[in-house]
């Protein structure tokens, strides 16, 4: 009788949403899906293989530290589509049943690690980004150019194993992954009981702490990068790159605070307040989280220097960049500085 009744229990993944699932068919859309994950995809592919061919191009140092974040976060984003994707399609096109698939939450508990680790790492290394930005523009001095690329390496390494580590936290009984509706992905378990809300909190928290550090960091730089460029000292450094890499960051950073600051602050709202979860609107606002891995490789592609430059001499956009037409002209400049040839688009570093 107890192994009957033992057999006969609901696994842990399925004690809220049990399948079969009687849900309205236009959300659930194989079409929708496989476009969403395909264009996705493709983007990331195209970003990295344009990354690949800058950075094999670049001289600068600290434009190779960037690139190189921004290589770990494309190949993220491209990872996360590709796992999470690829089971979602399969659920529309199949509609296999989890319970039958997956009796012990095996591989519920997978998919579940995966929404969170490829959801937490493009907001680390959002945050690490503009650290390593903020340290080169307002501390030039305070780190060593000739390890910057290992350093950046290391440092993209040090967020997948964070961001892992975080994930793997409910199978070691702190919180718990459930599967979601309308039954074709499994994620956190939002609810007010003492574990679950941990868990809940620190995805929330951790979250919007890097979307937190990465506004104040980049505000920093770009006031300092003003300074630099058009104020009394624009003659003393060129920093075409570096306007580049600030425009790029600002934008990765605003993205993903539009597409996952929902999600989070909905987390961290219903697990404080003890709140009914509305199944539809966690879809909703995951489904706004996932445009970010969609949107960041057209960043890079987008906001290149030379596409930056082209925009800035077109005629309608002269009159309003007058003003930064200095941070885009050629200087002869002093030892210890960024070098820059008139006219080319070439730099070379020399070690501050």
């Amino acid at each position: 009788m107890v192994s009957s009744a033992s057999s006969n229990a609901t696994p842990l993944c399925f004690s809220n949403n049990s399948p079969p699932f009687i849900h309205n068919h236009t959300i659930t859309s194989a079409y929708f899906s496989a476009v969403f994950s395909g264009l996705g995809l493709s983007s990331n592919l195209f970003a990295l293989v344009v990354l690949a061919k800058t950075f094999h191009h670049t001289k600068s140092r600290s434009r190779s530290s960037f690139l190189l974040f921004l290589g770990g976060l494309v190949f993220t984003d491209f990872m996360g589509l590709l796992v999470t994707g690829s089971i979602v399609v399969s659920f529309h096109i199949t509609h296999f049943n989890w319970r039958q698939l997956d009796p012990h939450c095996h591989f519920c508990n997978f998919m579940g690690m995966s929404m969170v680790f490829y959801g937490l790492c493009p907001l680390l290394l959002g945050a690490a980004m503009a650290v390593e930005r903020f340290v080169g523009i307002n501390r030039p001095f305070a780190r060593c150019t000739t390890k910057s690329s290992s350093r950046a390496c290391l440092t993209v390494v040090m967020v997948w194993v964070t961001a892992g580590c975080i994930s793997l936290l409910p199978l070691a009984g702190l919180g718990s992954y459930h599967l979601q509706i309308p039954g074709s992905w499994c994620f956190l378990n939002i609810s007010s009981k003492p574990l679950e809300m941990t868990f809940g909190l620190i995805f929330s928290l951790v979250g919007l702490l890097s979307l937190a550090v990465s506004f104040l960091l980049n505000t920093v730089s770009v006031v300092t990068l003003l300074k630099v460029c058009c104020g009394q000292d624009s003659a003393q450094r060129r920093r075409d790159y570096e306007v580049e890499m600030m425009v790029q960051l600002i934008l990765i950073m605003t993205i993903a605070s539009v597409c996952w600051c929902p999600l989070l602050m909905y987390i961290l709202k219903t697990v404080v307040s003890s709140l009914a979860v509305d199944p539809y609107s966690v879809l909703f606002y995951l489904r706004l989280a996932t445009c970010n891995q969609i949107c960041d490789p057209w960043i890079y592609i987008l906001c290149q220097e030379s596409r930056l430059r082209c925009l800035l001499q077109r005629p309608c956009c002269r009159a309003a960049s007058s003003t930064l037409a200095a941070c885009f002209s050629g200087f002869v400049l002093r030892r210890g500085t960024r070098s820059w040839i008139p006219g080319s688009t070439s730099y070379s570093d020399v070690p501050f």
